[in-house]
């Protein structure tokens, strides 16, 4: 009688180097040159540029996870903007599709958000924010949002499968996806070079227009049905999937706002003369292209975001669209 020997359990990629990814038609938080703004954890190192991203995970769940792993494994990062070691350790945060939200048969959107928390916890995102179903008619109750936090706690703690450290790891369409949306990485970094890198194309609208085209793209094939989106234009219910109406709308009450109102001046006085400090730092970094993150840490202990912004705003002025 012989004894079955297991094969041997496959090597886990560390989170650093392990494939992860930022959706194709999403957008990249990288910092550094060609106009990106500066971002870093703790201040980076010597203010050198920290890869952190965010990214929207879309009803496409595998090309999301492709993307993912093209950040990590790129290496635009140090060979174009000059990152070290450290900044091409990524930290990156998921938070579900909003538009894969549909007021028609809003119940149906927990299911679509529970399968892009799963890819995204599959890929080791660092943070994720799973959203509500009702957010399609109404803002969050806290019964909704209970129920999206759930879902975060259910694959982490009852789905045995997102123990592992990278249970996606040597999929051939994963790979394969990663390799094409590295290729497409590369030509949108030369696109926004070519118009004078991020503040350069935002003058001539080119990342706004990318968007609606997107979007245009989108609600094309949504409203064709080459694009199927069950309860809202295929398999609708007997009723015909009408959009639901709101029962509960989440709304401060006056006192309360008066309250807010009441706590941020107080705070704002008894912190008066270290906000005047920290402001001036904040401005004098941003002045000397220094590590602005680090003066917004420090900033953020004593001053509002109002009083953050306004100090940014008048070194470098209010971005204004053009219509």
């Amino acid at each position: 009688m012989t004894t079955a020997v297991p094969p041997p359990a496959p090597a886990m990629i560390p989170m650093a180097e392990s494939p992860s990814l930022l959706d194709p038609r999403g957008s990249s938080g990288i910092g550094g040159g060609d106009g990106c703004t500066r971002t870093g954890e703790e201040g980076g190192d010597d203010g050198e540029p920290d890869g952190r991203s965010e990214a929207g995970t879309f009803s496409i769940l595998v090309t999301t996870t492709a993307s993912a792993g093209v950040v990590r494994k790129s290496d635009a990062i140090k060979q174009k903007y000059g990152g070290n070691e450290r900044s091409q350790m990524l930290k990156y945060h998921i938070q579900t599709s909003g538009r894969s939200l549909h007021a028609q048969e809003i119940d149906f959107n927990d299911i679509r958000t529970t399968l892009q928390a799963l890819y995204a916890i599959y890929d080791n995102c660092n943070s994720l924010h799973t959203n509500a179903y009702d957010e399609a008619i109404t803002t969050p109750t806290e019964e909704s949002v209970r129920r999206a936090m759930a879902i975060q706690l259910i694959i982490n703690k009852e789905n045995g499968l997102s123990k592992n450290e990278n249970p996606l790891q040597g999929s051939f369409i994963i790979e394969e996806l990663t390799n094409l949306v590295e290729e497409a990485v590369y030509q949108e970094f030369e696109r926004i070079s070519e118009r004078g890198g991020v503040l350069g194309a935002m003058e001539t609208m080119y990342q706004r227009s990318k968007i609606q085209d997107e979007s245009m793209h989108y609600e094309g094939k949504k409203a064709s049905g080459e694009l199927a989106i069950i309860g809202v234009n295929t398999f609708l219910g007997k009723d015909g999937s009408p959009i639901q109406v709101i029962h509960e709308v989440m709304r401060s009450t006056d006192s309360e706002k008066q309250s807010q109102i009441d706590d941020l001046k107080n705070y704002q006085k008894a912190s008066e003369s270290a906000a005047e400090a920290a402001i001036n730092e904040l401005s004098t970094a941003a002045l000397a292209n220094g590590n602005v993150f680090a003066g917004l840490m420090n900033a953020s202990k004593y001053c509002s975001l109002g009083q953050m912004s306004q100090s940014l705003y008048q070194v470098g002025g209010q971005y204004r669209r053009n219509m």
